[in-house]
């Protein structure tokens, strides 16, 4: 109970924080921001996904294809290994964070207010896209400060009545109608709440549809109890939706918005697949989350206008698994063919990871840099 009123204070300073921010500082060229997450994706992952899909001299995935291309570091405040929630709280908020906070600091140091919540203070939509729980680590990082990644109830709490994310898309329903507390001392019924808030609730792909195609501009899409299930576990006849039309929706709905929007996309699940060393679950993880990239690259070549005043950003929060490609040494596989490869453990590793970015702003991603700079870019790129 003691860390849940530490968390409401942590809240209310940043808010404090938020107020007193000119809106001269936030000046910039960006409309829309788009940060698009591969977890746990390194580049040998993108390597051997690329190769499958179109063969070694093939075309480049989609979000190889985008202007600039630099690299973090993604160490957190106490550990050179970081998890989920440092890393993300670092692009989010702009600082470095303990594994395990969520843009949150112990001592009750006030933190920056994250770029979501910037978004929404100059008029913005904002959007959260995941294939895990809706309030796992990284999405909640961008609208919620808790102590801890444990507070999913909170989180989710915070997402409906402090933040007001508009469009929630990803698994997790179980975490919005719970009786057992969580560490911040939540429960409750949230679905409850969300209704109260204005939101359309939806569970399949036909309900989330159907919301969009009414206009709908606060929609909260719980498709699993916990995480959406993964691409090669998938009947044909699945009624969640997959990651390139949640991306969709997201677009349709956001895109309402004149004064512009914020919008996560997280393919959740390639660190699933790394942290069980399973590499056909990766693959089809990696080439779903490409698909939600060339949604993304699609939707910005219908209207050049939009390519002109967005900022896509394509990151991985860390490397899982250390994942390689041992062969085959003696020749060149085709497309669809078979790879070799190897792994060193199942958990995170620290190497750098690579940035993908196009749009205004995105030169200065393109060079070595700390995962907090990204919070620093988007932040000027804002108008």
């Amino acid at each position: 109970m003691q860390d849940f009123r530490m968390s409401l204070l942590s809240t209310a300073i940043c808010g404090f924080l938020l107020a007193l921010l000119p809106a001269t500082s936030l000046a910039g060229s960006a409309k829309n921001i788009i940060i698009m997450v591969p977890d746990g994706m390194g580049l040998a992952d993108v390597t051997a996904a690329r190769t499958i899909k179109n063969g070694p001299n093939g075309d480049p995935l989609s979000f190889e294809t985008l202007q600039h291309i630099g690299y973090q570091r993604s160490h957190s405040a106490n550990s050179l290994v970081t998890d989920s929630a440092a890393a993300a709280s670092a692009w989010a908020c702009g600082e470095k964070f303990n594994n395990n906070e969520i843009c949150y600091h112990a001592d009750g140091r006030p933190v920056r207010p994250s770029i979501l919540e910037l978004a929404k203070k100059v008029g913005k939509s904002a959007g959260l896209v995941v294939t895990d729980g809706i309030t796992e680590a990284t999405p909640a990082v961008f609208g919620a400060h808790v102590p801890t990644r444990d507070c999913r109830q909170e989180i989710g709490r915070q997402y409906l009545e402090t933040t007001g994310v508009d469009v929630l898309l990803g698994g997790g329903r179980k975490e919005f109608n719970t009786e057992t507390p969580d560490p911040c001392g939540t429960k409750g019924d949230l679905l409850c709440s969300a209704g109260k808030k204005g939101y359309v609730l939806v569970t399949d792909r036909e309900e989330l549809k159907k919301a969009v195609a009414g206009g709908s501009r606060k929609i909260l899409g719980l498709f699993q109890a916990r995480g959406m299930t993964p691409e090669v576990e998938r009947p044909a006849a699945s009624l969640e939706p997959r990651l390139p039309e949640m991306t969709a929706a997201a677009l349709t709905v956001l895109e309402k918005d004149q004064d512009g929007f914020f919008l996560l996309v997280e393919g959740s699940l390639v660190d699933k697949a790394n942290h069980r060393n399973n590499y056909p679950m990766q693959l089809g993880e990696i080439l779903a989350f490409d698909e939600a990239v060339a949604t993304v690259k699609n939707w910005l070549m219908t209207d050049r206008k939009r390519a002109d005043t967005t900022l896509l950003i394509v990151v991985a929060d860390h490397e899982t698994g250390g994942f390689t490609i041992t062969g085959p040494d003696s020749s060149l596989p085709a497309p669809g063919g078979a790879l070799e490869t190897a792994w060193t453990g199942k958990g995170h590793s620290a190497v750098d990871t690579l940035v993908w970015s196009e749009g205004p702003g995105s030169e200065n991603l393109a060079r070595a840099l700390d995962n907090t700079d990204i919070y620093r870019v988007m932040v000027e790129a804002l108008r």
